[in-house]
């Protein structure tokens, strides 16, 4: 037996018909000695009511037996057992015979006469290829329950936008009144322009280029009365050489919190003109007064406004973050994403912060692997994540020191790690640090301003394109954000 059976406790079933009885006892009881179950049968109408009865995972057949030939039993098995594999054994074992019987779906083909060996590196073959059916099989299925029980509709459909697959929470979307679509044509289960549009554009994305689009549909059903509004995203689904070969497009109910974003949006709106203009306003203010615009003032005045202006400056920077996560919390229901070269992206971050570095003797450098896959992102996302960290870095790191970014590929992730030679901090500290306005209070950090929002805006745009943030930190001696991002082939 393989090792690959053995190693999954497989216990295949196997059916030998041949008419001579020689072969049949030579046949069980080297493949008995193996630990297979075996079974016999003297002649064809025998070993078909024997199928009929029961399932054979593997049948050995000889071709030429009186009353009903072997061609005859392969092609009954096979129309009623199509996963049965069948090894054709044969006296008359010519290369016509061969491929006939190749034709008609044998596995494999031994000729008489054969040796023990023979028989069982062949029956081996077989059954690790009967493994492996059962194991594709398997997981098909556990796929099928999967997205069976998504609450998300699914749709998957190939190049001529026909159905391949539906599940029900699409139907159930759609209300139409079916309980299978595939092989219908999306047109005769929707008219929707936009959910067509869609798929139309993910078809005609170039085979070299890969892209997840968005679209939010607020009437797919047009039975239905209610108010209901979609979340769509779609891919194009390509094979082993990189053609497009269909698409997948996941629906999402957003009707509920399409309507709590409207209330952020009003929030928004209103914080944007009763708390910004009225600061900026306050600002501008203090500063005609600290440049002495409308007359000299003393040096303790200078400070009193200087200290105010840091003071508003802060509160203004709170605003600014809080209506950034506002933003983002809303905009992650349906977010356009491209793949997006990191390396140059990191590129171009490490150039626009160095002169910010320097300004404090700290050096600045990327170190990146060869041949970095692209992550499918929210460019502007992804530039606001990684802008973020390294600011922090090098507003909590001293004087000549070092920060280092580096990214290479780890298994299905690219590892992006922000490392500096800070403050760093507590245990305790690093399992709150991604809390909204945490921030650490000591007397290093004291007169460092922020509002605490900086790195949960990091985690929820990470955590928005599926991947994972950790910290490792230690105190005085610097800490290291790593981002995993997947990598989507």
């Amino acid at each position: 037996m393989s090792d690959y059976s053995q190693k999954q406790n497989f216990d295949p079933r196997i059916l030998i018909i041949d008419d001579e009885k020689r072969v049949r006892d030579g046949c069980t009881k080297v493949l008995t000695a193996e630990g297979y179950s075996v079974f016999s049968a003297q002649n064809g109408q025998e070993g078909i009511k024997m199928i009929e009865a029961s399932h054979y995972d593997i049948v050995l057949l000889d071709l030429m037996m009186p009353g009903l030939s072997g061609f005859d039993v392969l092609g009954h098995v096979k129309s009623i057992h199509p996963e049965t594999v069948l090894i054709v054994i044969s006296g008359y074992a010519t290369l016509e015979h061969s491929i006939k019987a190749m034709k008609k779906g044998a596995f494999d083909f031994i000729p008489k006469p054969f040796s023990p060996d023979q028989l069982r590196v062949t029956v081996s073959k077989a059954i690790d290829f009967t493994y492996a059916l059962q194991d594709i099989a398997t997981e098909k299925s556990r796929m099928r329950m999967l997205i069976n029980h998504l609450t998300d509709g699914v749709l998957t459909t190939d190049t001529e936008k026909n159905v391949v697959l539906a599940n029900p929470a699409f139907l159930s979307m759609l209300d139409c009144g079916s309980i299978s679509a595939i092989g219908k044509s999306v047109s005769q289960l929707t008219g929707n322009k936009k959910l067509h549009d869609l798929i139309d554009a993910c078809l005609s994305i170039p085979d070299g280029e890969f892209a997840e689009l968005t679209e939010e549909i607020d009437d797919l059903n047009e039975k239905k009365k209610v108010e209901m509004v979609i979340g769509a995203k779609a891919l194009p689904f390509r094979d082993r050489t990189g053609r497009n070969i269909g698409t997948i497009t996941m629906l999402r109910d957003i009707t509920a919190a399409n309507r709590i974003n409207r209330e952020k949006s009003d929030f928004v709106s209103m914080v944007s003109h009763e708390i910004r203009n009225p600061l900026g306003a306050v600002m501008a203010q203090l500063k005609i007064l600290s440049d002495e615009l409308l007359g000299e003032i003393n040096a303790r005045q200078k400070e009193t406004i200087q200290r105010a202006s840091l003071r508003l400056n802060a509160l203004a920077e709170l605003t600014t973050d809080l209506l950034d996560l506002a933003k983002i919390e809303s905009g992650l229901l349906v977010m356009e994403k491209e793949q997006v070269d990191m390396k140059a992206l990191l590129d171009d971050l490490v150039s626009f912060h160095r002169p910010g570095a320097e300004e404090k003797n700290i050096s600045l450098k990327l170190e990146t692997a060869s041949g970095l896959d692209p992550v499918l992102s929210n460019k502007v996302n992804m530039e606001e994540v990684f802008s973020n960290l390294i600011t922090n870095a090098i507003k909590y790191s001293r004087e000549g020191t070092r920060i280092t970014l580096t990214a290479k590929k780890e298994k299905n992730y690219l590892l992006i790690s922000v490392a500096d030679e800070g403050f760093g901090m507590s245990r305790e500290d690093q399992d709150r640090v991604f809390e909204r306005f945490f921030r650490i209070k000591d007397a290093k950090r004291r007169m460092i301003t922020g509002t605490g929002l900086g790195l949960s805006i990091v985690k929820n745009i990470i955590e928005s394109h599926n991947g994972m943030i950790r910290l490792e930190s230690e105190p005085d001696k610097g800490s290291t954000f790593h981002v995993y991002l997947p990598i989507h082939d």
